[in-house]
């Protein structure tokens, strides 16, 4: 019974990364869809949303299923726990992912994104796609010091969110309101991606220790 026990928290933790992979693939390939204005791309983006929402689903029912046959207690409830809690913030990962996309679709067959702001906007994306590849391997490996790591990685995606904002309210800005909003929403999604990446490599140190990152500081 204890060894099947302790292969329902192994594929709790299966399952956890195979969902930072999933939406590791949706901002990839939001943001293609993103600058290069292509529809096709952000549609599969937006539908393949329902694989994600599926293995969120999946792990909710198997954590309150342990917990109610089995009862965990100290570093097992700590896993069951931040399992949600890391479950939860990969589902809105992929929801951001989807927003991107959606405003892909909404400026077709134009891209939302000028072309003095590629750039920037290129950057965001490879710096979204490296924090939710390392809090995976961190999900994995229940690596400490690099989940520990993630929250100063994720400082470059706020000084990037920060130059959007510089960009817009220059006098040099010249491609009007709408434009502005888009990227406005665009820099916010990033910036919130970034941030749940940060919150899952938050609960690893948490599962692992029984302590907050900022309490280990």
């Amino acid at each position: 019974m204890r060894d099947a026990y302790h292969e329902e928290l192994d594929s709790l933790t299966d399952k956890l990364v195979e969902m930072t992979r999933l939406v590791r693939s949706a901002i990839s390939r939001a943001t293609t869809a993103l600058l290069d204005a292509d529809l096709q791309l952000a549609e599969s983006v937006i539908s393949r949303d329902e694989v994600v929402n599926a293995v969120f689903d999946d792990i909710e029912t198997s954590i309150f299923d342990l917990m109610a046959r089995q009862q965990p207690v100290a570093v097992d409830l700590r896993m069951v726990i931040t399992g949600l809690r890391m479950a939860t913030n990969l589902e809105r990962m992929g929801d951001l992912a989807v927003h991107v996309a959606k405003v892909a679709r909404l400026r077709h067959p134009d891209s939302a994104i000028p072309p003095e702001m590629r750039s920037t906007i290129v950057e965001m994306g490879q710096i979204a796609e490296n924090l939710v590849t390392k809090a995976g391997s961190c999900v994995a490996s229940r690596d400490v010091e690099s989940a520990m790591e993630l929250d100063q990685d994720d400082d470059a995606m706020d000084r990037l969110h920060r130059r959007l904002f510089k960009d817009i309210l220059a006098k040099e800005w010249q491609h009007g309101v709408e434009p502005a909003i888009d990227i406005t929403l665009i820099g916010r999604y990033y910036e919130r991606y970034a941030d749940h990446a940060v919150h899952v490599a938050e609960s690893v140190v948490y599962m692992v220790t029984g302590s907050r990152p900022a309490d280990r500081v």
